[in-house]
């Protein structure tokens, strides 16, 4: 209800997902005079991907309906890829439900391994996901686009826009607390490799030296220092006129 109250505005007496150019596009802007033909092919593409889900979620997905859709900027680990959200509504107009449907890409291990066993990376994203966490969104799916709006065939893995995740307040954290925190996203990082990979060879691989830790250390140290870079990088450039830099979008 959060996302719904601050990405929709009511337009003839329907939901619709506020304009916010160029961070959120609405498919109206995007596919001007064009609207029913998208949404044809939109609600084919929808049912598509209902068809990659369990079937309980299925039930639970054909109780809403297609009310708007828009592309929308992703965030910096996806720069470059597509993505879009949906705007379902179930009930009435305070049943609203958010998907984000985003491009998923070949894997960057496919240079040494070869090609994925799954022909939509979409669903490779998800089986990873599904593999690794110990609860994943209910509705994780996946998608292929045979031509979208510029004509490419793209695959895509969709799930919940707004998925119920917390995370802590690190700010707040006293140093004891950051070290606890720390232990434990480390274990949980470790319990979802051990459950998509042979926790037995991953251990003895490891062994019982501090290697592998002085090696994360130094990574940590060398990645931050990298960031800092990047960052005064950025800096000058915008300081020099070379970039233009934008706040409060």
């Amino acid at each position: 209800m959060a996302a719904f109250s601050k990405l929709t505005e009511v337009v003839d007496g329907q939901p619709r997902i506020i304009d916010q150019s160029p961070l959120i596009v609405p498919i109206d802007k995007l596919a001007e005079g064009e609207r029913e033909d998208t949404f044809n092919e939109l609600r084919d593409l929808l049912r598509s991907y209902r068809g990659s889900l369990e079937y309980d979620r299925r039930v639970l997905l054909e109780e809403f309906r297609l009310t708007d859709f828009a592309r929308k900027v992703v965030g910096v680990g996806s720069v470059g890829t597509r993505a879009w959200i949906a705007l379902l509504l179930g009930r009435d107009g305070q049943d609203p439900l958010f998907l984000q449907m985003k491009e998923a890409e070949a894997s960057v291990l496919e240079e040494s391994l070869g090609p994925s066993e799954f022909s939509n990376h979409g669903q490779r994203v998800v089986v990873g996901q599904r593999l690794m966490q110990a609860t994943s969104d209910i509705f994780l799916g996946w998608v292929h686009v045979d031509s979208g709006l510029d004509d490419q065939q793209r695959d895509f893995y969709g799930r919940q826009l707004k998925d119920w995740k917390g995370s802590a307040e690190i700010e707040q954290m006293v140093p004891e607390g950051m070290a606890a925190y720390g232990k434990l996203c480390g274990w949980t990082l470790a319990r979802a490799h051990a459950r998509s990979g042979d926790r037995i060879a991953i251990a003895a691989y490891l062994g019982n030296g501090t290697s592998f830790d002085r090696a994360l250390v130094e990574f940590s140290k060398a990645y931050a220092d990298q960031n800092d870079r990047d960052y005064r990088a950025l800096k000058n450039a915008v300081d020099s006129g070379r970039l233009e830099a934008q706040t409060g979008l």
